[in-house]
């Protein structure tokens, strides 16, 4: 025997008839939290302050990069200070 029920209602009326609490307001709040703080990260996230952040703690990190895409590209030759004598 098989006996199929089909109920027409809404999530809201579903969470009540059960007596689940009503966590509407609860979410709200939490999606405001999140987008005050996504909203505020934004300015984190632009181009120049990323290079600025990474820049800014080891100033020759700048000079390390520019030989590593020169040596990646093999185009010019290492610093002079930083070839070996045999």
């Amino acid at each position: 025997m098989k006996v199929n029920i089909e109920i027409d209602c809404t999530p809201q009326e579903a969470r009540q008839f059960f007596g689940l609490p009503d966590v509407g307001p609860m979410q709200m709040a939490v999606m405001d939290k999140l987008q005050q703080q996504m909203t505020s990260n934004i300015d984190k996230m632009n181009p120049e302050a990323l290079l600025q952040s990474w820049f800014s703690f080891d100033p020759k990190l700048a000079e390390r990069f520019q030989d590593l895409f020169v040596t990646m590209t093999g185009l010019g030759s290492p610093r002079s200070g930083d070839k070996k004598s045999a």
